[in-house]
């Protein structure tokens, strides 16, 4: 299992647009510079007033399947 960390920082007018249908994958850049393509629904448990604002830990198996998505603290 493989692990990289995400700062995640989208806004709420953002998020609408996942909601209202118009995107269904967020793109976001790990710390050591890979792209990390996630289906937005992994998102909805840390979703605030504000949006999705923070540092996350995005766990993978060997075919690059999520196992996990947490919150650092």
């Amino acid at each position: 299992m493989a692990c990289v960390v995400l700062d995640i920082s989208l806004p709420v007018d953002r998020l609408q647009a996942l909601y209202r249908g118009h995107a269904n994958r967020v793109e976001v850049v790990s710390r050591d510079g890979r792209r990390v393509n996630l289906p937005a629904h992994h998102l909805r448990p840390f979703v605030t007033h504000c949006g999705v604002h923070g540092s996350f830990e995005l766990e993978f198996d060997d075919s690059g399947r999520l196992l996990a998505l947490r919150r650092l603290a």
